[in-house]
C-alpha cells in the first residue's frame, strides 16, 4: 500500500481527516472551555444524550468513560421520542452534527414541552435555530465533516460541560495525556506500512472476512460499537460486535453454525487492564472456545494510563482500521451514498 494509491482512492481525504483528529480533539476542549451555560447543576437526577450515529457515538463513549463516577444516571436516545421519566430534572443533550436529524428534532421539542433542562450541540441547522429561539445553551462546533469524523467535537465540549456542572471531577490531566497519545498515533498510523503499522496489519487480516469485535460491557462496550460502526461506514464492510459477560449468557452457543461461514470470520478481542478480573478471565476462555471455530482470532491492548487515554487508542486505531479496510476493498472511505438516499426517500414522505 502506497499514498499515491490512497489518493487514488480517498478522493474525499478522510486521511487528511483522521491525521488530524488531536488536533480536533484540542480545538474540541477550547471550544468547551469558551461556551459559558445557561443552565446549573443543581437538581439534575439523570442525563440523556438524543442523537444518532456520528453525534450519538460520543454519548456512548461518555456513559462508559463516566459510569463509575458520575452520581445520577446517564442515557444514550436515539430514538424520536424520549424516555417517560425526562421532565424538569433531566438534562438533555441534544447532539446532531448537521442539525439536521429528524429524529433528534422531534426529541429536542418534546424536551421542551418536557420543560428539561436543554443543551445542544451542533454545527448549524435546526438544532442551532431552535436553540437560538429558545434561548438553550449551544454549542457550536464546525462544520463540513462527516459526522463520524467529528467525534472530538461531540465528545469533548460535553465532557466539559458535565463537569461546569459539577456532574464529574476535572479531567484536564486526563484530556492532556489522550491528546499526547493520539499526536503520537497519528505519525504512526498515517504512515501506511505495513511493516510497522498496526492499523495496516489489522485491516489486511479483516480483508475478505466478515467482522466480529467483542470488548468488556462495563466501559468499552461504546468503542465496541464504533468499531463497528467505522467498519461501515468507512470500510463499507459488515462487522458484528458484543459484549462480554453479556455474550457468554448467549451469543457464544451460536458459535456452531453454520461451520463453513464462521471459519472465514475475523475475530478481535478489545482488551484493558481495568476490565474486570473475571470478565478477563471469561475473555480468555471465550477466545480458546472460538479458536476452535475459527482460525482467526486475535486481540488488542489498549494503552495509556487515564481510563479516557486508553478508551480513545482503541478507538482511533479502529478508526485507521476501517480506513485502510477500504482502501483495500478500493472504496472511498468518506461517501456514505445510501445513506443518502435512504434520507432522500423518507423526504418524500
Amino acid at each position: 500500500m502506497t499514498f499515491e494509491e490512497i489518493y487514488r482512492i480517498d478522493g474525499s481525504n478522510m486521511h487528511r481527516l483522521l491525521k488530524e483528529f488531536p488536533g480536533q480533539v484540542e480545538e474540541a476542549v477550547s471550544i468547551g472551555k469558551s461556551v459559558p451555560l445557561k443552565i446549573q447543576g443543581k437538581g439534575i437526577r439523570g442525563v440523556v444524550l438524543t442523537g444518532l450515529g456520528g453525534s450519538a457515538i460520543g454519548g456512548d463513549l461518555l456513559r462508559g468513560y463516566l459510569s463509575s463516577e458520575m452520581r445520577v444516571p446517564i442515557l444514550v436516545n436515539r430514538q424520536y421520542t424520549l424516555p417517560a421519566f425526562v421532565g424538569r430534572d433531566t438534562l438533555v443533550v441534544v447532539s446532531s452534527y448537521s442539525g439536521n436529524t429528524e429524529e433528534t428534532n422531534a426529541a429536542h421539542r418534546e424536551a421542551i414541552k418536557r420543560r428539561a433542562k436543554i443543551l445542544c450541540i451542533s454545527s448549524g441547522g435546526v438544532t442551532e435555530r431552535l436553540a437560538r429561539a429558545k434561548r438553550q445553551t449551544l454549542i457550536k462546533i464546525p462544520h463540513g465533516f462527516p459526522p463520524r469524523a467529528a467525534l472530538g467535537y461531540s465528545f469533548f465540549p460535553v465532557l466539559i460541560a458535565l463537569t461546569k456542572l459539577g456532574l464529574v471531577r476535572n479531567k484536564s490531566r486526563e484530556i492532556a495525556e489522550t491528546i499526547r497519545l493520539l499526536h503520537d498515533k497519528a505519525n504512526e498510523y498515517s504512515t501506511p506500512d505495513p511493516a510497522t503499522n498496526r492499523a495496516v496489519q489489522l485491516a489486511e487480516q479483516f480483508r475478505g472476512r466478515m467482522g466480529a469485535v467483542y470488548a468488556a460491557g462495563e466501559r468499552f462496550d461504546g468503542v465496541a460499537t464504533r468499531w463497528r460502526g467505522q467498519m461501515a461506514e468507512n470500510g463499507k464492510a459488515l462487522m458484528f460486535s458484543h459484549v462480554l459477560p453479556e455474550m457468554n449468557h448467549n451469543e457464544i452457543v451460536g458459535w456452531n453454525n453454520p461451520a463453513d461461514q464462521l471459519r472465514e470470520l475475523y475475530v478481535l478481542f478489545l482488551r484493558d487492564k481495568g476490565d474486570h478480573r473475571r470478565v478477563q478471565q471469561r475473555m480468555d476462555l471465550t477466545k480458546q472456545i472460538i479458536a476452535g471455530h475459527t482460525a482467526q482470532v486475535t486481540e488488542v491492548w489498549s494503552e495509556g494510563v487515564s481510563l479516557l487515554t486508553r478508551m480513545f487508542s482503541l478507538v482511533y486505531l479502529g478508526d485507521w482500521v476501517s480506513y485502510y479496510l477500504a482502501i483495500l476493498y478500493g472504496e472511498d472511505p468518506t461517501p456514505v451514498k445510501v445513506i443518502d438516499s435512504l434520507k432522500e426517500e423518507l423526504g418524500k414522505g
